[in-house]
């Protein structure tokens, strides 16, 4: 290690290179993701974007039902409650129930 900070070496070994990486993920990743997470359940909230069949009026019409691109900012409540259920290890039904009640607050009861 101290060839790399010393500057003799530049390009590590393959296995210290893969010990490297795996020993900043260890420690990193857990941080930014929990970083993330309190922004997300305090201010900032979530934005999902999914696709859905939907539509209001007849055939022919703009309003026909079609598939369609949806991108809703879920609020920071709904975000913690979505976020929670899953390090609980919620089911996809479970997860999915949330995000629809979600996206149904944000998109179409404003």
């Amino acid at each position: 290690m101290e060839r790399y900070r010393s500057g003799a070496a530049t390009k590590p070994q393959k296995r210290l290179q893969e010990a490297l990486v795996k020993e900043a993920e260890t420690q990193w990743q857990p941080q930014v993701k929990a970083q993330a997470r309190q922004r997300a359940v305090t201010s900032a909230g979530l934005v999902i974007s999914c696709r859905a069949y939907f539509g209001f009026g007849p055939e022919g019409t703009s309003d026909a039902g079609r598939m369609r691109d949806i991108m809703a900012a879920i609020s920071s409540m709904h975000a913690d409650l979505i976020l929670a259920a899953r390090e609980s290890g919620a089911t996809d039904d479970d997860l999915h129930e949330l995000v629809a009640e979600a996206i149904a607050d944000a998109y179409f009861r404003k």
